[in-house]
């Protein structure tokens, strides 16, 4: 007879008995059965382990969006050393988002079916070389500049890609949706002391350049902990669906696409991802420049003609970034958390509000930034802050709606059509129509500022649109994720089921499996 053995809940920290067989196998294997894919497997993790781990992705998500913004938070110095104008600005961000959308699909296909962890710390090894050597580019070479920052984008692919499926595969229902939140938390805390830092360290040492410089210290202790804390978890292994079935088949790529196409709730939610990026994209890139030259307007700054540019509107920017970050994303987390007990499809219509409350905010921002900076501020803030509510929403909607054997595909394809249509192309677009009516206007920095401000009116439509995708989002929610949870107890797509029917008898000398009661 087995001896019974006890395991850690990763979820309660409980304890879970199992029977274990004289080959030291469990259930199914034990008795010689084969093990379907979807039937979960001996898993334990301590609650401590599982918190730890999750403290370790966020610290890394930190860095990973300084590493995005600290750019941004001294474009007027990068244009001055460089010699380059508000559309080849504009492009310096594109080329980055470029290849992180080129590199995310790889990333999510190679994470479905290898070591995440392997994954996950190549990234942070990519973008911090990078990232430290494109401090030593001299100004005569702006192309290889331009180059690094595209390879630190492939670096921020492989974590943005994977780091989520990992804590997908360690909390579920409310206690994913709270960590999610604290993981989300980083993106506009990152962001906002990448402007911080950026704009700091080249104020104390009048060097730019400096900032990158720091932060390869800050990679090397993330990549230290991630090796050491962070386990290679089996996928689905929250919801005790783990890949460990003797000669399991595993789906295609060209099948997870095909699930993820049918998935409604998926495709709209990306399209409103999408929209979230284009907005936050053009603003992340071009509000320190905007918010300086409106300031300048006012008569409150001198122009930058020299190379060493303030950086006080970079830091006032970084600030509301953090703070309506953090408040925005728990914001929208507890009312997400609250609502979905009254009604199943909070998530989306939780976005869908929040963005259609964004767009007045931000077309007021705007226009008034002319007249008072003040209230330009204050509606740049409540814009920020309703933006931060989507971040972990999304990441949860995702998560619940597709099944955990393609959520890295999935999280890639989420980023890379967002980062198309979004991001990549904004900051370029948004300098681009600057440009051109700057070129049509009297040379003044009256008119570059206007020229800016109209240039960034676009983002105001865009928003309504992701608002509409994630009400189109709520009509599917409920069929999706009630979908994924059928695969979760055995119900796969047609292909991969019979992959499976084939392979069960294969392994028991039959044609077909037998069941038993």
């Amino acid at each position: 007879m087995g001896m019974p053995t006890e395991c850690i809940d990763p979820l309660t920290g409980g304890l879970q008995s199992q029977s274990l067989s004289p080959g030291g196998q469990y259930g199914a294997l034990a008795s010689g059965r084969y093990l379907p894919h979807s039937v979960s497997a001996s898993w334990s993790l301590p609650c401590w382990r599982a918190y730890l781990a999750a403290a370790v992705l966020c610290y890394a998500n930190l860095l990973n969006y300084m590493n995005w913004f600290i750019i941004p938070g001294v474009l007027l110095d990068v244009q001055k050393y460089f010699h380059i104008s508000d559309s080849h600005a504009g492009l310096l961000q594109t080329v980055f988002i470029g290849c992180l959308l080129v590199s995310a699909p790889v990333f999510g296909y190679l994470g479905d079916r290898h070591s995440r962890k392997a994954i996950l710390s190549f990234g942070i090894l990519l973008w911090s070389g990078a990232g430290l050597s494109s401090s030593f580019i001299s100004y005569q070479y702006s192309w290889l500049f331009f180059l690094s920052r595209g390879v630190v984008g492939i670096g921020a692919a492989s974590y943005s890609t994977i780091a989520p499926t990992i804590l997908g595969d360690l909390f579920v229902k409310d206690q994913r949706t709270c960590v999610l939140a604290v993981f989300y938390i980083f993106i506009p805390v990152g962001s906002g002391l990448g402007y911080v830092l950026g704009s700091a360290v080249a104020e104390l040492t009048g060097d730019w350049r400096q900032a990158l410089r720091i932060m390869p210290c800050l990679d090397g202790v993330a990549l230290v902990l991630l090796i050491l804390l962070v386990p290679d978890l089996p996928r689905g292994a929250a919801e005790r669906q783990g890949e460990v079935a003797v000669g399991a088949p595993k789906s295609s790529w060209c099948e997870d696409v095909r699930y993820l196409g049918r998935n409604w709730s998926f495709v709209f939610s990306t399209l409103g991802v999408t929209a979230i990026a284009f907005v936050t994209g053009a603003l992340g890139f071009w509000a320190p420049k905007f918010l300086f030259e409106a300031r300048v307007v006012h008569g409150l700054q001198l122009p930058c003609f020299q190379e060493q540019c303030g950086s006080q509107d970079s830091l006032i920017f970084g600030a509301l970034t953090v703070a309506t970050g953090i408040i925005g994303v728990i914001m929208g987390a507890e009312a997400s958390r609250r609502y979905k007990k009254v009604n199943p499809r909070a998530e989306p219509l939780i976005c869908a509000a929040s963005l259609f409350a964004t767009a007045p905010c931000l077309y007021l921002a705007l226009i008034l930034a002319s007249r008072t900076l003040l209230a330009s501020y204050v509606f740049l803030a409540l814009g920020e802050l309703l933006l931060a509510c989507n971040w972990a929403v999304v990441a949860d909607i995702l998560l619940s709606v597709v099944v955990p054997r393609c959520r890295g595909t999935a999280e890639a394809l989420q980023i890379t059509v967002a980062h198309i249509l979004g991001d990549a192309g904004s900051p370029y677009l948004t300098g681009l129509i600057s440009s051109v009516l700057q070129a049509e206007r009297p040379n003044s920095y009256l008119q570059c500022f206007l020229s800016l401000q109209h240039s960034f009116l676009c983002c105001a439509f865009v928003i309504v649109l992701g608002g509409g995708c994630f009400l189109l989002t709520a009509l599917h929610l409920e069929r999706d994720q009630a979908q994924a949870r059928q695969s979760g107890k055995g119900t796969l797509d047609k292909d991969t089921a019979s992959r499976n029917t084939k392979t069960q008898g294969l392994l028991s000398g039959t044609s077909t499996p037998t069941e038993e009661p």
